[in-house]
């Protein structure tokens, strides 16, 4: 049987942008419709655009950056699971240990626009949770996201953010998340 491959990243130039951040741009360079040998752009952005990953160093000073990374925490089995609204520690607890009888508890991804809250980011902690990922631009809430963000990424919780999930049921997956070698990001 052929295997389900989901991409579950949104598309660089049209993607979700965080309040304030600017947009990605193409600007063609070089271009065979104009007598060029090839085709050739320039892509500006900036990295919190999209779909992507938050290094340490995203909220601290002394926080690794994202060339620094246990990338190993960004391939493997994962889960996914949908709720809407606001994730309390009993909630995360139940995905825990749905995730962990699948083996996908080391990878949480969460879909419906969910907030992840700093009781539900401590659950994830005491199972040994290495990667939180949600489908929107910030795992926090957004009117407060520093204390979820701060809490995960001193424990080295690598954080996905901006995936797309609302095409992929709910269950068990291998996920290959690996975020650009962008050295000091």
């Amino acid at each position: 049987a052929a295997m389900k491959i989901y991409d579950i990243s949104q598309e660089l130039l049209s993607c979700s942008v965080y309040p304030g951040d600017p947009k990605p741009t193409l600007t063609p360079l070089k271009r065979m419709a104009d007598g060029a040998l090839y085709n050739l752009s320039s892509l500006s952005m900036c990295v919190h655009n999209g779909t992507h990953i938050d290094a340490p160093a995203h909220f601290l000073a002394d926080g690794k950056t994202v060339e620094q990374l246990d990338i190993s925490a960004c391939i493997g089995r994962c889960y996914v699971y949908r709720q809407e609204g606001v994730l309390s520690a009993e909630d995360a607890e139940t995905i825990c240990i749905a995730a962990e009888s699948v083996g996908g508890g080391e990878r949480i991804l969460l879909s419906g626009g969910t907030v992840v809250t700093e009781d539900a980011a401590e659950v994830f902690l005491r199972h040994g949770v290495r990667l939180v990922g949600v489908d929107s631009q910030s795992v926090g809430p957004a009117d407060a996201p520093m204390a979820v963000h701060l809490r995960l990424l001193r424990a080295e919780v690598i954080l996905l953010e901006g995936l797309v999930l609302s095409h992929v049921p709910m269950g068990a997956y291998t996920l290959c998340a690996l975020p650009l070698n962008v050295a000091g990001c």
